[in-house]
């Protein structure tokens, strides 16, 4: 594999290879679990390529993406530390890009100058969102008390 973390486009699964995902997930969670002590383990790829030495997070990580692409999600997995354009920081908040230069330029998302263009942090993409969504979360959780005190349906 020649192709670095940050070029690859999210990955799906078709309808029919999900049930597999799911059964692969569901496997290696147990595995996983089974053997929590264990820093390292060995797993058989097949007889040609040998044992192949998997750190036990790693292993967790693949089933939840395995988890995760059995539901239908696209997944991509970005390297910690990683910048984003701001083409890819919408993406990954499903949002448009000017939405996300908006934020950019108001200071609600932190991000740097690389020429004319903008670079968005990972990990400040993942705290904002985190963030975005504790407050949706709250105005949810408020509105729907209100609704309960005027008795609406």
């Amino acid at each position: 594999m020649t192709t670095a973390l940050a070029e690859r486009e999210p990955v799906t699964l078709t309808e029919n290879e999900r049930p597999e995902a799911a059964e692969a997930a569901q496997k290696v969670e147990v595995f996983v679990e089974g053997h929590k002590q264990a820093p390292t383990m060995s797993v058989t790829f097949d007889k040609a390529s040998g044992r192949v030495t998997i750190p036990l997070p790693a292993l967790a990580l693949l089933a939840d993406i395995l988890r995760e692409m059995s539901r239908g999600n696209a997944v991509m997995v970005v390297p910690y530390g990683k910048e984003l354009t701001t083409q890819q920081a919408a993406d990954l908040l499903n949002v448009s890009r000017p939405y996300v230069v908006k934020l950019v330029e108001t200071g609600k998302l932190p991000a740097r100058k690389v020429g004319p263009r903008r670079r968005v942090r990972f990990e400040d993409l993942m705290a904002f969102k985190h963030a975005d969504d504790a407050q949706r979360r709250k105005v949810a959780r408020l509105l729907t008390q209100q609704a309960e005190q005027l008795d609406l349906e």
